[in-house]
């Protein structure tokens, strides 16, 4: 089958990073693998590829003259809970679904406007903003049967959370994610069962002709939405801007404010998890995010 795309390196190199072999099988496979679904679905190509840190996003035109994208990624449990989220808000404040491979998880999306991103809005406030009103509209969704579930998770992040305090050595930061873990305990008896974007960050945001702004590459999970919180406070990080994010969102979702901060500290802990686990020292900014966070418990 012949060549259709050239792989772009940054995308090799984050394949060979966070998932090594089966990262370079993935990489190995997408000529063969795009231009398969290309011919399946009947689609032209319309342009260079995209992508992001996991997905090889390949502009195409259906047959019919629609714009869409084809979206390559290696199937995990993240992404394989991404179409069955994206049937469920219908292209209702995220990007449509037009048509989904099972096997290889590949996916065929409307095409929004790359060029139009949430990130490139100079006002964090309004970024927030919209943020926080996308995310009121897509977790008033019921979350579907057999999505990945955060009472799991957190059952799991509790359970790693001895053994990662004894890996960090500065006192001060492991009480801090000690006081993150405590939250998380308050609060994990009652995850949840909303639909949870979970990385809806200003580049997870695009405009389109059909709508202001959509959401784009969810990583589901049914829970609660103050879970969703963490990313927007992230966001073009600003210490002295943490406590109006916080407040301005869970008003904006109409959160009860003690569960949304402790959910929210819940994604410091899983973060320390992974930084630990993958052998990196505790984030400042995120440490700094949960230090501003902790005096506004109960």
């Amino acid at each position: 089958m012949p060549r259709v795309i050239d792989i772009p390196p940054e995308l090799a190199a984050s394949q060979e990073k966070f998932n090594k072999e089966a990262g370079r099988a993935f990489i190995a496979g997408l000529p063969e693998q795009s231009a398969r679904f290309i011919d399946h679905w009947d689609l032209r190509p319309d342009g260079p590829p995209m992508h992001g840190v996991c997905a090889l996003v390949l502009p195409v035109v259906r047959a019919d003259g629609t714009p869409a994208v084809l979206k390559l990624q290696i199937l995990d449990e993240e992404s394989e809970g991404e179409p069955v989220a994206l049937r469920a808000w219908n292209g209702d404040g995220a990007v449509r679904l037009l048509d989904h491979d099972e096997p290889t998880g590949t996916m065929l999306l409307e095409r929004l406007d790359e060029t139009r991103m949430l990130s490139h809005v100079p006002d964090a406030h309004q970024a927030v903003l919209t943020i926080a009103g996308l995310l009121a509209h897509l977790t008033s969704f019921p979350a579907p049967p057999g999505m990945r579930r955060l009472g799991d998770i957190a059952g799991g992040m509790l359970d790693r959370t001895p053994w990662a305090l004894a890996r960090i050595t500065d006192p001060e930061s492991r009480r801090l994610v000690a006081d993150c873990a405590a939250a998380l305990r308050e609060v994990a008896d009652e995850p949840g069962d909303r639909l949870l974007h979970w990385d809806l960050h200003d580049e997870n945001v695009l405009a389109s002709d059909r709508a202001p702004w959509l959401a784009i590459d969810p990583k589901p999970l049914a829970g609660d939405p103050g879970f969703d919180l963490w990313p927007a406070l992230d966001n073009r990080y600003d210490p002295d801007d943490i406590l109006w994010r916080f407040d301005a969102m869970t008003d904006i979702l109409a959160l009860d404010r003690p569960r949304a901060h402790a959910w929210t500290l819940a994604r410091l802990l899983q973060n320390t998890l992974w930084d630990i686990k993958d052998g990196h020292p505790v984030d400042d900014a995120q440490l700094e995010i949960a230090r501003r966070l902790r005096p506004r418990g109960r």
